[in-house]
């Protein structure tokens, strides 16, 4: 049981951080959207994403490979070797993170689509951030190794914080003295401002590791001076292991999440030769980026909250060979996932429109028939991210690689036959290739997991029994918020109340219909709270 408050615990703590970081991400965003605007939007979309891909390449997987190869370290107690590798990971990121803010902010315009270059502004603000993350990145990989999510949590928090102040004050302040006549200048300037509240938070999130790692220090050459191993791999040998290991992570998170940016270049380009206006392309692509993307990405930010959570526990076993505590890992993982992320789906579905229409009433109706259509999303690329997660944990970097590769190729020659044949199909194009992406990649993850690990899934556990649960959930959620807002024609009101309805909806039906011991429960994420919760509605006794 020790194993399993280990891997709820850490996740926990993640969850809470990444639910808080992704609302406080949606509650700036609405502000941001009235200021900035459609187009600006757009732009600020665009940039965002070029920058995304290019901090894959330099910083976003360095938390995960940080933690799988020093938790391996720490299971086996080679803390010397843990330190070490701490050490060649900085010096990786200061040099890959530096180099690729150079290229960003240099030769960005060449990367950008030719006809939205007015996200260039945009973009060369982010490029000092590439080299941020890549130091932060470090400081939280090395302490998940520890199994210490506290730090990388506040620090998410602290980040969004700053980056919502940051951003919508200086998007106002570029716009009010820079282009106070409106126009195409308004929307640069603002989605300019925009982008200066992700480095500003980025760089408030490194401080705070920094000191926390500073005020750890002792403790950490504490344990190194009591290493009995007397194993010790030189830095050659550390760098060599870190760059045949990050790389492959690298390569697969890159090739994973650069398809928002490939998706957006070849639907900019290809709209563009059918003759659409660039500022009509930039306006659909910032409804798609920044409505429904964020709200998708909620859930899925707690998929890969339990996945940062449980690659350190998987690999730690690994290395010890001890298989089943890795599938059991692994098992668990996905059944916290799909717990909250079965529900998630439902809910945004039969909530579409009063969720755009409250939470951004800048969004154009396209933005709810986004999330009306595309929710499911959510599923498939949760189940993509752990099963993905798990095979970079035991080893199988290079399979997880192909695997993305593959699903990434059949995303882009959907897309493009889409956008070629069928214009009208615009936007939506772009959300059914990356539904078809997850969904490719799932079916290779499994396939590989059952290989090399011999797992095998609890369908009815993990997937049939919160299905179940959620579609009676979602007819009560659409049935409350109906009658509310006929009653009160308040939508924010009928809003809440139908969602804190469909929580307790969903867990009294879940515990009916999975079984669920008051014991088992308690397992879950904050599971005190939700067992104390039915013993109010006397579901336990």
């Amino acid at each position: 049981m020790a194993k399993e408050n280990s891997l709820v615990k850490n996740a926990s703590v993640l969850m809470i951080a990444s639910i808080v970081s992704r609302i406080i991400g949606l509650m700036y965003r609405r502000p941001l959207g009235e200021i900035v605007g459609s187009v600006g939007m757009g732009y600020y979309g665009f940039a965002s994403n070029l920058y995304t891909t290019l901090l894959l390449i330099s910083s976003f997987s360095i938390p995960m490979a940080t933690s799988k190869i020093v938790s391996e370290k720490l299971a086996l107690r080679q803390y010397k070797n843990a330190d070490k590798i701490f050490r060649g990971a900085m010096i990786y990121a200061l040099i890959v993170g530096g180099v690729t803010s150079l290229i960003c902010f240099f030769f960005g315009r060449f990367l950008l689509p030719p006809n939205q270059q007015n996200a260039l502004l945009a973009l060369r603000v982010l490029a000092p951030t590439i080299f941020f993350s890549a130091v932060l990145g470090v400081f939280r990989g090395y302490f998940q190794a520890h199994r210490t999510m506290t730090p990388t949590s506040v620090s998410q928090i602290i980040e969004q914080i700053m980056n919502a102040i940051v951003s919508i004050a200086a998007s106002w302040l570029l716009i009010r003295t820079m282009a106070p006549q409106g126009g195409t200048d308004a929307a640069i300037y603002g989605a300019m401002g925009g982008t200066a509240g992700t480095g500003a938070g980025v760089l408030v999130g490194l401080i705070f590791m920094a000191f926390v790692y500073m005020v750890n220090r002792g403790y950490f050459k504490k344990r190194i001076s009591r290493d009995r191993t007397h194993i010790e791999d030189s830095y050659g040998k550390i760098l060599q292991m870190m760059f045949l290991m990050i790389t492959p992570i690298i390569f697969t998170s890159f090739i994973y999440n650069s398809s928002a940016y490939l998706d957006s270049y070849v639907y900019s380009f290809i709209q563009g030769l059918h003759g659409i206006p660039a500022t009509e392309i930039s306006a659909a692509y910032g409804e798609y980026s920044n409505y429904y993307v964020p709200m998708v990405g909620i859930p899925l930010a707690l998929a890969s909250a339990t996945t940062s959570a449980m690659m350190p526990e998987v690999s730690g076993k690994y290395a010890t060979g001890d298989i089943d505590e890795a599938n059991s890992e692994i098992a668990q993982t996905l059944r916290l996932a799909m717990f909250i992320c079965v529900p998630s789906m439902v809910g945004l579905t039969v909530l579409a429109y009063p969720i755009m229409g409250v939470l951004f009433p800048a969004a154009s109706p396209l933005a709810s028939m986004l999330l009306l259509s595309g929710s499911v999303f959510v599923i498939t690329d949760s189940f993509s991210i752990i099963t993905g997660g798990a095979l970079q944990s035991i080893g199988k970097q290079n399979v997880a690689l192909f695997n993305a590769g593959m699903s990434l190729l059949a995303n882009l020659v959907l897309l493009a036959l889409m956008l070629a044949l069928m214009p009208s199909s615009d936007i939506y194009a772009v959300m059914i290739a990356n539904i078809l992406f997850s969904v490719i990649c799932c079916g290779l993850n499994i396939y590989s997991m059952h290989k090399y690990l011999g797992f095998k899934h609890e369908i009815r556990k993990t997937y049939l029994e919160p299905l179940a649960a959620s579609v009676i959930m979602g007819a009560a959620a659409a049935l409350v918020y109906q009658g509310l807002f006929l009653l009160t024609r308040r939508p924010s009101i009928a809003l809440i109340l139908a969602i804190l309805i469909a929580v307790v909806v969903y867990m009294v039906l879940y515990v009916v219909i999975s079984k669920t011991t008051e014991e088992e429960m308690l397992q879950f994420p904050k599971g005190y709270l939700i067992v104390k919760l039915l013993k109010k509605l006397r579901i336990y006794r």
